[in-house]
């Protein structure tokens, strides 16, 4: 008996200990209910394979048809079944932006988020997965299709915009859906009636959706020395027909006309989660990453909401949507912070300029943060007629990059055209949390003390 009881009591105390000498499971309110993300449509197809999901699911959205938030949350059955899908694969789905069935996913989406939020809310939380990729991954495509290297001392006397147009002439898919946009955006329809605004929007958005980024992004954001060169990225999207009007609408109407369209209001909410102007950050920028930043901006070119360059200033850099604030009445302070989310940026202008530098950002804590600065405006000139017969000859000016400098040996010097090579720093972030887990660190195993070994050697003793 007292061996029993012996062998017992040993065997509870070996158990003990390897539990405590086991990985500790991840807790705590960062991981609490964390699923990875699927997109919504693969998100709908799991949600219709379960009977009490797809129920619920129809049930919410005869729930938001007509109904403000509140009414609908006064009802039961719809609250019941806001409560379900938020444990569904639905509640934490997103989308890709250029996705096959993209306006799909994102009906699917607002379908849910809508009936969570409290009234308009001034950001919205983006519909689309975040950028993963960096400016330098731009640069490197763009210098192996350039097919030449980078010198600073031409590079500085080119048009970057010209050459833009030159390069993109030598990509078939490029030149094809360009020549196509300014076809379209520059038919006029009658005397009174300079385009059809819809079909060159229409034109403009696959242009954007489905050139390469290392093609777009140069004709949208070289970088400038002279009038004639802002003035041709000025007029990269055909402004006189896709982005002016006679009249300035007020800017909080254009926010709600937008917000109307799935994919508008997809892309403004993308744009506000990757560059609205946080002080918290070394690029003023929310998650540190310039492209994430421009690929928003560009991805709102071909909607109401277009924003445009306000003039033909080589050096100081304001974007904004064809809007103003007259005639706000007590919303005039709401007004004001929207579009200074555009013309007073610090992040979209530190990307843009990043851009057009050649750079990219450096989150190492040691090196300082890329300050930007605004040279004064200058005066507006008149627009200067497209030109649809660029020579396909290549120019010698292209982007630099940190490895061409390198490769080449060359110094650093203190042109007004900032030349910085960075590292990327590479971490694992859970996606949907704000945990950061250092690639070197994995679960650590907690080892049992010497103190519950000795008493399980001495309780035994005793029991025998």
């Amino acid at each position: 008996m007292i061996l029993a009881n012996a062998f017992c009591l040993f065997f509870f105390l070996d158990e003990t200990l390897r539990s405590l000498a086991s990985p500790s499971s991840p807790q705590g309110p960062e991981l609490h209910g964390w699923r990875p993300p699927v997109d919504c449509v693969r998100a709908n197809e799991l949600c219709a394979a379960e009977s009490n999901c797809s129920s619920r699911y129809r049930t919410l959205r005869q729930c938001l048809a007509g109904r403000d938030r509140n009414t609908m949350l006064a009802n039961k059955e719809c609250q019941a079944a806001l409560e379900v899908l938020q444990e569904s694969p639905l509640y934490d789905c997103r989308c890709k932006r250029g996705m096959k069935k993209e306006l799909q996913c994102l009906q699917i989406y607002w379908s849910i988020h809508l009936g969570l939020t409290e009234g308009e809310e001034f950001y919205e939380a983006s519909p689309y997965e975040p950028v993963t990729a960096r400016l330098s991954d731009i640069f490197r495509l763009a210098s192996i299709f350039s097919g030449t290297g980078a010198d600073p001392a031409v590079s500085t006397k080119s048009n970057h915009c010209l050459d833009a147009a030159k390069a993109c002439n030598l990509n078939d898919n490029c030149k094809k859906l360009r020549s196509s946009y300014i076809s379209i955006c520059n038919r006029e329809i009658s005397p009174t009636e300079r385009c059809n605004r819809r079909k060159c929007h229409k034109a403009l958005r696959q242009f954007f959706d489905r050139v390469p980024s290392e093609y777009t992004y140069r004709m949208l954001f070289c970088s400038c020395q002279d009038q004639a060169c802002a003035e041709r990225r000025r007029q990269t999207i055909l402004p006189s027909c896709s982005y002016e009007d006679k009249e300035k609408p007020n800017c909080l109407d254009l926010r709600s006309l937008c917000r109307t369209d799935h994919l508008c209001r997809s892309r403004l909410a993308d744009f506000h989660a990757n560059c609205r102007a946080s002080y918290q950050t070394l690029t003023s920028c929310p998650t540190d990453n310039y492209q994430a930043c421009l690929g928003s901006y560009a991805g709102m070119i071909g909607f109401d909401i277009t924003p445009n360059y306000v003039d033909s200033s080589p050096t100081g850099i304001v974007v904004s949507p064809w809007c103003s604030c007259r005639g706000s009445g007590n919303m005039e302070e709401e007004c004001e912070k929207f579009l200074k989310d555009f013309t007073e940026n610090p992040c979209l202008r530190n990307a843009i300029q990043a851009f057009g530098n050649g750079t990219d950002v450096n989150l190492s804590p040691k090196s300082p943060p890329f300050q930007a600065t605004q040279a004064p405006r200058v005066d507006k000139t008149p627009s200067l007629p497209d030109d649809l017969s660029d020579s396909t000859s290549l120019g010698t000016s292209v982007i630099s990059t940190c490895t061409s400098v390198q490769d080449q040996g060359l110094k650093a010097n203190n042109s007004k055209e900032l030349s910085m090579c960075f590292t990327e720093l590479t971490t694992n972030i859970i996606p949907g949390s704000k945990r950061v887990i250092k690639p070197n660190s994995g679960p650590r195993r907690t080892r049992p003390s010497a103190a519950l070994t000795a008493a399980s050697f001495l309780m035994l003793k005793l029991a025998l």
